[in-house]
């Protein structure tokens, strides 16, 4: 697909880290950028800089994700492209075992299922949407209609200690590629997915320094943490790229995640 000023984006969890970088490199493409986020305050600072749009979306209400679309494509048209980068984590075990008195505890199920809300239901959620408004567009002349990029991450296949929501709805997402591709390839519309490994974010760099030291020399080469715009080039690159579809690709310096 080419990247220009007729092709419109929407791109989730777009006012920071690797949403933003994604919607950044669209906007310098030309193409015409809608920022899915719930922090306005950054949202609109970005919209503002790419000459995009902001609309405030919460991927794990139903509603709020219609809304979105619906502000979206009324400034800039149906969006050809989806790039899904909103998710959250959280920490913690199955069972656990209280260090002071030996009680245990059982992994606090309102927290898994608002980690399988946002990231597994969310991405769905906004796919859905977004394919069927692709369909309503005129195929272009290779008989593309639109391209879906979605984020799981290395812990769908290295889910760590304390990671078992999280890697599930991971999991889930590297899961439904290849059956989404398949039920939209007779429409004309891609998908594929990134799995990253370590990224800079603002959690990470937060971190000591002999903390994000040990975590560079965990990637084999190169020995640092990826970059948000080394993910949106890989995510331009699927959304380019025309015989690409179906596809889970790590982009972790070829890191295996340890138990922990």
């Amino acid at each position: 697909m080419k990247l220009d000023k007729n092709v419109a984006a929407v791109v989730t969890g777009a006012a920071s880290g690797l949403g933003a970088a994604t919607a950044r490199a669209l906007g310098a493409a030309g193409v015409k950028v809608a920022i899915f986020d719930l922090n306005s305050a950054v949202g609109l600072e970005l919209a503002k800089e790419i000459d995009g749009i902001f609309c405030e979306v919460n991927v794990a209400d139903a509603q709020s994700v219609s809304d979105g679309f619906v502000k979206a494509r009324a400034a800039h048209g149906q969006e050809r492209i989806l790039v899904n980068c909103a998710g959250v984590g959280g920490p913690a075990k199955t069972v656990s075992r209280s260090r002071n008195d030996g009680s245990i505890k059982e992994y606090p199920m309102e927290n898994f299922s608002r980690i399988i809300e946002v990231n597994l239901l969310g991405t769905f959620r906004c796919i859905t949407k977004a394919a069927a408004g692709m369909m309503t567009l005129d195929p272009l002349d290779n008989g593309e209609r639109g391209a879906i990029v979605n984020t799981a991450s290395v812990a769908a296949e290295d889910g760590q200690i304390g990671q078992v929501a999280y890697a599930a709805s991971k999991a889930a997402i590297v899961g439904m590629t290849l059956p989404i591709a398949r039920d939209l390839s007779s429409e004309g519309i891609r998908i594929n997915t990134i799995l990253p490994g370590i990224f800079e974010t603002p959690l990470l760099g937060r971190l000591p320094d002999n903390i994000k030291n040990a975590l560079h020399a965990s990637v084999p080469f190169p020995k640092r943490m990826g970059t948000a715009v080394e993910y949106a080039h890989l995510a331009l690159a699927m959304l380019e790229n025309s015989y690409l579809n179906g596809e889970d690709v790590r982009l972790d310096g070829a890191i295996r995640m340890s138990p922990r």
